[in-house]
């Protein structure tokens, strides 16, 4: 008895090997398809809706941070209790004053729930806005302009109790 003949007769033929192997193979295209599909459906691989227009803005953002680092302003933030402090110093250490000052509060994971704080400055070079509720993690966007119109954008994460 050969190995391709069993006891009652059944011999593996040229046809048997063709329609194992194209249901081998239909299996994992199926397979392969689900998977792609579910992928492109629940993440798309996007980081933005305007990629290209992103890319074309880049220039400009290399250009903004280039005459930021001139000017030689540092700023720090600090969480406080029920609000948020930023203080600006220029490059000799003295406090930025008379800023114009806009800032954006929001969650590191997502952007559900972004709070857009409104800063006063309280004394020469501290700007704080009263908060009301905040707790865990945040990130803070902002950007001060002074009247010269010499802008300076910072972001800091942020962690109330």
């Amino acid at each position: 008895m050969s190995l391709t003949e069993s006891s009652d007769g059944f011999r593996i033929r040229g046809w048997h090997v063709l329609v194992a192997m194209v249901l081998f193979f239909g299996v994992i295209t199926a397979v392969n398809a689900v998977f792609i599909s579910a992928a492109l459906r629940t993440y798309p691989g996007e980081v933005s809706v305007t990629p290209y227009e992103d890319g074309l803005a880049y220039n400009a953002k290399l250009a903004r941070q280039a005459a930021q680092a001139k000017l030689g302003w540092r700023a720090s933030a600090a969480a406080e209790p029920e609000a948020v402090a930023v203080r600006i110093l220029d490059a000799e250490g003295a406090p930025v004053r008379d800023l114009s000052f806009s800032g954006k509060l929001q969650r590191p994971a997502t952007g559900a729930g972004a709070l857009t704080p409104r800063f006063s400055e309280t004394e020469p070079g501290l700007y704080v806005a009263r908060l009301g509720g905040v707790t865990g993690a945040w990130d803070l966007t902002f950007q001060a302009q002074d009247a010269k119109g010499q802008l300076f954008e910072a972001e800091r994460r942020l962690t109330w109790p």
